[in-house]
């Protein structure tokens, strides 16, 4: 048996695993640091060995009482979110990635400390802008444009939300491009919903329309009805203190001329 303790965000998750594999993966794509924790925010239970390779992004959620379960073709999470805990068992790497997205998402929403926005995002200047759209919008290739700046995610964005304070921290969950050393988090300054274009141009959008578009970029899997309310309720406090833009952009760095 394997333990490591890595930091997702501000919290503490001690990973508990038999696999080599699983092992290697937690420590190269999390960040593991070695002081004793006595009480772990997280404690996580990873087992290799279940489904088949993806299929397809339907995930099977059932609740009873305090436990939930998210099921895949290839992961199946059973956790209880009030203590913080959960056994995840995988197929491979891009099941046990997806599934800690899944768990830390479920996690952070049932505790209302934040949320996973599909998006990617880079700081400038001390703060931080996140760039969100549909499949093939243009998220990553956003993220790699905006070299050399840094890069706080380009597949899941972890945001913060507090009252009067919307922060970025350096994401875990990563698509392609490796996660920078950041310490702490970035203010979140601008939210870009992306649309790929000819010329660059950026429109304001109204709270009502900007909800609705940023409602359906959160990582989250539970259709609880008092779930819902966490999430439209902090959506709802990020575009309090966030404005939020069309981004009409073409596929080069210019667009931040429109930014900074």
């Amino acid at each position: 048996m394997k333990k490591v303790t890595v930091r997702i965000g501000e919290h503490q998750a001690l990973v508990v695993c038999h696999s080599f594999q699983v092992w290697d993966f937690i420590k190269k794509n999390y960040e593991p640091f070695f002081a004793k924790i006595e009480r772990p925010d997280i404690v996580i239970q990873v087992e290799d060995g279940y489904g088949v390779p993806f299929v397809d992004y339907q995930v099977d959620v059932e609740q009873e009482a305090d436990t939930i379960s998210f099921q895949r073709a290839d992961y199946i999470i059973q956790a209880n979110l009030n203590k913080g805990q959960a056994r995840i068992q995988i197929y491979d790497e891009l099941a046990l990635k997806h599934a800690l997205m899944n768990f830390y998402s479920s996690y952070i929403v049932y505790h209302n400390w934040g949320l996973l926005i599909h998006s990617s995002c880079a700081t400038e200047k001390g703060r931080a802008h996140l760039f969100a759209g549909q499949s093939g919008a243009g998220k990553s290739t956003c993220a790699k444009l905006s070299a050399p700046r840094p890069i706080l995610s380009d597949e899941a964005t972890l945001l913060k939300v507090e009252k009067n304070q919307i922060t970025v921290f350096n994401s875990p969950f990563r698509s392609e491009l490796s996660a920078p050393s950041i310490e702490g988090t970035i203010p979140l300054a601008s939210i870009q919903l992306l649309h790929q274009s000819l010329d660059n141009q950026r429109t304001k959008l109204g709270k009502a329309s900007a909800l609705l578009q940023i409602m359906d970029k959160v990582f989250y899997w539970n259709k609880d009805s008092e779930e819902t309310k966490k999430i439209v309720q902090m959506i709802k406090e990020v575009l309090d203190h966030v404005p939020v833009y069309d981004l009409y952009f073409q596929k080069n760095n210019t667009f931040w001329e429109l930014i900074s």
